[in-house]
């Protein structure tokens, strides 16, 4: 069991989702940065798609009532055991009665942190995922919350009282590389292409964008050159795709996050490639970001 002491600005639990219920309304959601959430749980002998603690810009200080491993994957900050500096992208051991806390992240949204066994809260349509559009799955983490843990892993060894630290699970990758200072994200063309002008993808991929406050898991919502739309009327709506770009009559490109809705009715011009979703979920308000077409 984990108790939480400090939440910070919006903590949530999210695993890899619960694919397959768009057709009743229902997204997938899941964790933003699905990269940063398998290397975790790699990290602590979980099974990829555990649900872990999706931490928005640090702050979380959480109280161990049992002997645990976690790791700390995405984005970058200061982090202590008790008083003891720790590193991300490490397993590491957290004694009983011993505190975890989280500084303001230096580099980066949203820091993910893994715990042997997952993040064990009811389950709801297959997944623990909490998703902020529906409202399914765990309310964001208060404090006073207790998180139960579980006992699922891959097989690691027992852990030594004695152990500062505990060593990854067989073959687990280095950790990925910092988020660049301006990421590029790699689109795919999208199926609405006639509703705009012949050069509105030319438009995206040669201009640099803001990320603006209105951002969330919905949605980035960027600033930058309008996208031209032909003069076609309103579409009827279809179905969307995480990191779907939907253009408005305002011409701003809207980045589809992984709490989108399942229809929309404004035109899709690009999707952004799944390898270029754990950086766009990186990307503060105020970040630039640029886009290009994916070979």
């Amino acid at each position: 069991m984990i108790e939480v002491l400090a939440p910070g600005v919006l903590t949530l639990v999210e695993d890899a989702g619960r694919p397959g219920f768009a057709a009743v309304g229902v997204g997938r959601s899941g964790a933003a940065d699905p990269a940063a959430l398998r290397l975790g749980n790699r990290l602590v002998g979980n099974d990829p798609g555990a649900a872990a603690l999706e931490v928005l810009l640090g702050g979380l200080e959480v109280h161990a009532l049992q002997t645990t491993v976690v790791a700390l994957t995405g984005a970058v900050g200061p982090a202590w055991v008790d008083e003891a500096p720790v590193d991300h992208g490490a397993a590491l051991r957290l004694p009983a009665g011993s505190r975890l806390r989280l500084g303001t992240a230096d580099l980066g949204l949203r820091t993910y942190v893994a715990v042997r066994g997952g993040v064990d809260v009811p389950v709801v349509l297959g997944s623990r995922s909490a998703d902020r559009l529906s409202g399914l799955g765990p309310a964001p983490l208060a404090a006073g919350d207790v998180l139960p843990v579980g006992t699922g892993t891959r097989g690691l060894p027992e852990l030594s009282p004695a152990a500062p630290h505990v060593g990854p699970a067989r073959d687990v990758p280095p950790a990925p590389p910092v988020p660049p200072v301006q990421p590029v994200l790699p689109v795919l063309p999208g199926p609405r292409l006639d509703w705009f002008a012949p050069d509105a993808l030319d438009v995206l991929t040669r201009a640099v964008y803001r990320v603006t406050p209105s951002s969330d898991r919905v949605a980035l919502r960027l600033a930058g050159p309008p996208l031209p739309r032909a003069p076609r009327g309103e579409l009827p709506s279809e179905g969307l795709v995480v990191g779907a770009v939907q253009v408005p009559p305002d011409g701003q490109p809207v980045v589809f996050g992984p709490d989108h809705p399942v229809t929309g009715g404004y035109p899709v011009l690009a999707v952004v490639r799944a390898n270029g979703l754990p950086a766009a979920a990186q990307l503060r308000p105020g970040d630039p970001v640029r886009f290009t077409l994916a070979r």
